[in-house]
């Protein structure tokens, strides 16, 4: 059972989403609680590859409250768990297609906690549109079938 920590909105609205991957995201023990206690934003998050590593940045997770750290960084740079072919594939497709690797949200399975990134292209204004039409039109269609009920 998969319980959802954050949730990228924003990403869904602004992008196709292309591929998703599920990876480990390693946090310190303050970032872990605060995460649980839903402190965290993922509004404005991206990963970047470096030397064949994967990190997410722009990823807020707000200080722990009970926290004795007195130095901490709510927007620092934050590793990435994948397997080395996922990362040199995400790394081609970002090359190759123009896409862009996104933080779609962050959940707790199994006790730990992931993060599903997305292989985004981003979306044209006109599609922004088509798609906030479909769910008005989706959410007008259920009120009617609520009310006839």
């Amino acid at each position: 059972m998969e319980k959802s920590l954050a949730k990228n909105k924003k990403a869904y609205h602004d992008y196709f989403i292309e591929k998703e991957y599920e990876a480990g995201i390693i946090l310190t023990g303050d970032e872990v609680k605060s995460t649980k206690n839903s402190g965290t934003n993922l509004k404005g998050s991206y990963l970047e590859i470096v030397n064949e590593e994967a990190f997410i940045r722009e990823l807020h997770i707000s200080k722990y409250k009970q926290s004795s750290n007195k130095i901490y960084d709510p927007t620092r740079k934050r590793k990435i768990l994948l397997h080395k072919k996922e990362i040199q594939k995400i790394e081609l497709d970002l090359q190759k297609e123009g896409l862009t690797a996104i933080p779609l949200e962050l959940y707790l399975k199994k006790g730990k906690i992931k993060a599903k990134i997305g292989l985004c292209k981003g979306k044209k204004q006109y599609d922004k549109r088509a798609d906030l039409k479909k769910k008005t039109e989706k959410r007008e269609i259920d009120k009617i079938i609520k009310n006839y009920k």
